[in-house]
């Protein structure tokens, strides 16, 4: 076999492995999803960019009321409070703030996790002219009149310490409980009852998770998505590629949420619940005086060509059965333990790749040298780099030796290839199949001979393949490293380098590598290695830091590798001239 095309198959091979569908995943598209809602609902005009849309309706105190149930709420008393009023539930793992208007969820604050700008991460997308989470909308999306209502709140204390609040109202809109139970665990349940209703009523979430920065929102490595999980099977439709209103089948619904790179909000139903609806909303233009708005739509089809270039959110409806549907909610940050030990298989939500069972060890192994010896994750992804190195080096050592002998026969090979290198082609210019066999097979007895495997250097390589894998996709999902800093400049290592500084030595320190790494024989081989530390270093401009600081390392513990391997060849080479010295001497002496 030509080793020309051994090493040229095998670095097309890697290059499709590593950027194929990982470094730039595609967005899912919309087809692969759930079937789209069937039954058409009207829906409201379009609206520009510049103007607020109609979310919140005004007057419509038959919705969701029955006829019969509005007749025998005529003889019931009016529960309507007077006021607006904001209530604060906190605990160790977060702050929620809830509003009588509605009773809806304006603010769940993470605790544990900060903002860009400072304060704890806020799960509740800022808006305007928009209903806030577990807002009453109709089947469409379209909140409800009952969410302009002022609730008459009830609180108390469950026997096992949940704090529950109450919120009912009763009058011209309709006659409504929101229940709400906040657990110590940090899940909390909402139970709803919409007294007389059929289906056609439901619960929203969202649009979207927390509130991104414009970075964030750039970032190709940031995920926004829905994500819902039926029987075993875990689905995720990106916040861009979704144009339509869609129906997902109650039966079978494990849970459906929205979430972002580190953060899920996610509902697991309970009772009550017909089917839940993902629906697309374009964001449209924020000032420093007001947060974005969002304008719902049913199908690409009523947007103009300007909004169908705006960013996208989503949003879940969940449509009840009837009169009550209940609920339980995950809102929090994907932290992996913490999820698994939840009954739900939430832990899915944890993008680890192809390889999730590396990853996983390797997260335990971070978490633990964050823990036991330097509380530093960047320090500990060095740590963790020097490990994962050691318990390699038979692979990288096979690889290495190998190399040195296809270095030694270059020389051998090149008169090879220059003794056919003018029978490879006729007189017309065509190729000789046969002379190509010929000296293929005089290659492959040279290696033979000389005991030479040519994919020796390749084979443990790619073996490493999966590790490298699982390290990345670690160091792109782990929350962990959201925020961290390692030192001086590098202040959070799920960010790129603002100063590229990073991947710059990263490149530098790939290219001694290769100067030191024994030549193959093949010089299209050595041009297209040559091209690798330029393609590597254009390419992690823009990696989170901790996967460059990794990639660094890595290069740096190939180099002192290389430098022991060339000390220890130098001295084995000065002890066979010393033996072969020695040997000459003692001949000449003899025949003397």
């Amino acid at each position: 076999m030509d080793t020309r095309r051994l090493f040229l198959a095998f670095l097309l091979s890697l290059g499709v492995l590593l950027l194929w569908g990982k470094l730039f995943p595609p967005p899912e598209p919309p087809e692969t999803g759930p079937a789209p809602v069937e039954t058409p609902v009207p829906v409201a005009e379009p609206v520009t960019p510049s103007e607020q849309p109609p979310v919140i309706q005004e007057a419509a105190p038959e919705a969701p009321m029955a006829p019969a149930a509005e007749t025998a709420l005529e003889s019931q008393p009016t529960i309507m409070a007077e006021a607006e009023e904001r209530t604060v539930v906190e605990s160790e793992w977060f702050r929620a703030e809830l509003t009588n208007r509605g009773a809806n969820m304006v603010s769940f604050e993470i605790l544990a996790h900060q903002n860009p700008a400072g304060g704890p991460v806020d799960l509740v997308r800022a808006r305007r002219g928009f209903p806030y989470p577990f807002a009453l909308v109709g089947s469409d999306g379209d909140a409800l009149a009952v969410n302009n209502s002022l609730f008459v709140l009830g609180r108390g204390v469950r026997d096992d310490g949940s704090d529950v609040l109450t919120y009912t109202f009763n009058g011209g809109a309709g006659a409504v409980e929101k229940r709400f139970t906040f657990r110590p665990d940090g899940l909390f349940e909402v139970d709803v009852t919409v007294a007389g209703a059929q289906r056609g009523w439901g619960l929203l979430m969202g649009p979207g998770v927390r509130n991104p920065t414009a970075d964030e929102l750039g970032n190709r490595f940031a995920q926004r998505s829905a994500v819902y999980r039926v029987g075993q099977e875990v689905e995720k439709v990106n916040s861009q590629s979704l144009g339509e209103l869609t129906a997902i089948p109650a039966v079978g619904l494990g849970w459906i949420g929205l979430q972002d790179t580190y953060f899920l909000t996610a509902a697991i139903p309970d009772s009550g619940l017909a089917q839940a609806k993902l629906g697309p909303a374009v964001v449209l233009a924020s000032s420093a005086n007001e947060p974005a708005g969002f304008f719902p739509f049913r199908s690409e089809e009523e947007l103009s060509e300007e909004q169908e270039e705006l960013s996208r959110e989503l949003l879940v409806i969940l449509q009840a059965d009837g009169e009550r549907l209940s609920t339980v909610a995950f809102w929090g940050a994907k932290e992996y333990d913490r999820l698994e030990a939840l009954p739900y298989g939430l832990e899915r939500t944890v993008d680890l790749g192809w390889f999730r069972f590396f990853s996983l060890i390797l997260l335990k192994g971070l978490r633990w040298i964050y823990d036991h010896i330097v509380p530093n994750y960047g320090w500990a992804i060095i740590l963790l780099t020097v490990v994962i190195r050691i318990v390699l080096f038979p692979l990288t050592h096979k690889s290495t030796v190998s190399m040195q002998k296809m270095q030694k026969l270059n020389p051998k090979i090149q008169a090879i290839r220059q003794k056919y290198r003018g029978k490879l082609k006729d007189k017309q210019g065509r190729p000789s199949p046969d002379a190509q066999r010929k000296m293929n097979e005089e290659i492959m007895a040279l290696y033979k001979s000389e005991g030479v495997n040519p994919a020796g250097g390749c084979l443990p390589m790619v073996l490493q393949i999966p590790v490298l894998f699982a390290f990345y996709r670690l160091l792109s999902a782990a929350i962990e490293l959201r925020g961290a800093p390692w030192m001086m400049w590098i202040q959070d290592l799920s960010l790129k380098d603002p100063f590229y500084v990073l991947p710059i030595v990263m490149g530098a320190s790939q290219f001694l590598q290769q100067k030191m790494t024994p030549a193959a024989g093949d010089p299209m081989q050595r041009r297209m290695f040559a091209m690798m530390p330029i393609f590597f270093t254009v390419l992690f401009l823009g990696f989170p830091s901790g996967m460059v600081l990794y990639w660094l390392t890595n290069n740096l513990l190939g180099i002192l590798q290389q430098v022991v391997y060339k000390k220890i060849q130098e001295r084995r080479e000065e002890s066979e001239a010393a033996s072969s010295s020695g040997a000459a001497k003692s001949k000449s002496g003899a025949s003397s």
